[in-house]
């Protein structure tokens, strides 16, 4: 029976590393696609609509929605229930004086971090995806009827502060999610040769810091010059 609940844990700690890993590699494709946001082109804003425009009308990529949606439900859901586990597992040892002396800050506050993001997720999605299935509303409409997603995001970044302030919030409290899940996710797939998990743990720490730093400037940016 432990062993059945051992092999359970694992496959339940594989299964989330692999959707980890899928939205890690999703997340560079949309800080490719946010960067246009700001003036890094001359044509920065046409780039950026047409990119919306193909994210929202290919059907690839209505398919790829769905299993990105998937990856976060799985990744979200295994999270929560292998913290559940190992909480169960080791019962009150957890208190004892130095017993996370051997662990970071980073996996300590893993499920925390992770659910806070979640939260932000949903609004995120409340303010643009659902935006583009017509649940949610804007001024900013193109004369084919579809959203101008760039004037939405200049609009919500340059005059509402406050979704600004946890956007940028949301996105610190996410590199510190990224600094142990990126190797983590390694590990757990046994990917963690003693020869290659030093570079993993460096490009993990880059990772970390230079693609939410990506994203919290955008807003930034609106913020102080728009």
């Amino acid at each position: 029976m432990i062993k059945q609940r051992t092999l359970s844990s694992i496959t339940k700690k594989v299964i989330m590393s692999l959707a980890g890993l899928f939205l890690i590699t999703f997340l560079l494709v949309h800080l490719g696609i946010n960067l246009f946001l700001i003036p890094v082109t001359e044509n920065h804003k046409e780039i950026f609509e047409l990119l919306a425009d193909f994210m929202g009308s290919n059907p690839i990529i209505k398919v790829f929605e769905v299993v990105l949606f998937g990856g976060f439900i799985i990744h979200i859901f295994y999270g929560i229930v292998v913290q559940l586990q190992d909480w169960a597992s080791r019962g009150n040892v957890r208190y004892k004086s130095g017993s996370k002396s051997k662990t970071t800050f980073s996996s300590q506050t893993m499920i925390y971090t992770g659910l806070l993001v979640f939260l932000f997720l949903a609004l995120h999605l409340y303010q643009f995806y659902f935006m583009k299935l017509g649940l949610n509303t804007t001024p900013f409409m193109s004369a084919d009827g579809h959203p101008q997603f760039y004037e939405v995001a200049r609009q919500l970044f340059s005059t509402q502060p406050l979704y600004s302030i946890i956007y940028i919030i949301t996105f610190v409290i996410l590199g510190f999610h990224l600094n142990h899940s990126f190797q983590s996710a390694f590990q757990t797939l046994g990917w963690d040769h003693r020869k290659y998990i030093p570079i993993v743990k460096v490009i993990g720490k880059i990772y970390a810091i230079v693609v939410p730093a990506g994203f919290i400037i955008i807003p930034l940016y609106f913020m102080i010059m728009q």
